[in-house]
């Protein structure tokens, strides 16, 4: 499989401002929903540490490009933080309220970023999906969030998720057979464990 695990050093540093505030605030908007609105799927992961990982790519040799995509972006706070370090950024939830919910945390920071209501499964994956098992929670159903943001997941240079245990592999095997060569897919798998995979191309066959 055309995904190498890429060796990036990040140092925990004290969060910016503007970052701090964003974390502070929707962490508190994140107590006020769960409490008045309940959404099983929707887990927050640690944002101050994918800030650091973000920080630590955005500063390093390896992007290819500045586009941002979080799949399943919740609240829209991961989506928010890339922004903050001058990625052109969004993301794709299937979960209208959160959806909501994201568009409103950026507007009162004025964040240049965009969210799609949707499937972040790119049209024909359908199949593919399905044919690796069955899942907590993702799902095929909903719109295709990549036409309301005129992109292909061929243009986005690093994609960021959150995924259950039972949908790390098909995440894995979307993101290797749709992404351009060098993008990056990183992971979050709780406790501040990031994973972090290059997109490499194939090698041509010989005649």
């Amino acid at each position: 499989m055309p995904l190498r695990d890429l060796p990036v050093t990040v140092i925990p540093t004290a969060l910016p401002g503007p970052a701090a505030r964003l974390i502070r605030e929707a962490d508190r908007r994140i107590d006020r929903f769960q409490s008045e609105c309940r959404v099983p799927a929707f887990v927050p992961c640690d944002y101050a540490a994918a800030f650091a990982v973000l920080h630590a790519l955005a500063g390093g040799p390896h992007l290819r490009g500045r586009r941002f995509c979080e799949w399943g972006s919740g609240f829209g706070v991961v989506v928010g933080l890339a922004a903050l370090l001058d990625f052109d950024a969004c993301g794709i939830e299937i979960e209208e309220a959160l959806v909501a919910e994201a568009r409103q945390l950026a507007d009162d920071f004025d964040l240049p970023v965009e969210f799609a209501h949707g499937s972040f499964v790119p049209r024909g994956a359908e199949g593919r999906v399905h044919a690796a098992g069955t899942y907590s929670w993702l799902t095929t159903e909903g719109d295709y969030a990549y036409d309301d943001l005129d992109l292909e997941v061929s243009d986005l240079d690093l994609v960021f998720a959150y995924p259950w245990p039972d949908e790390e592999a098909v995440v894995c095997e979307l993101f290797d057979h749709y992404a351009g060569p060098g993008a990056i897919l990183a992971t979050y798998h709780g406790s501040a464990e990031f994973r972090l995979k290059r997109k490499v191309g194939r090698k041509k066959r010989r005649n």
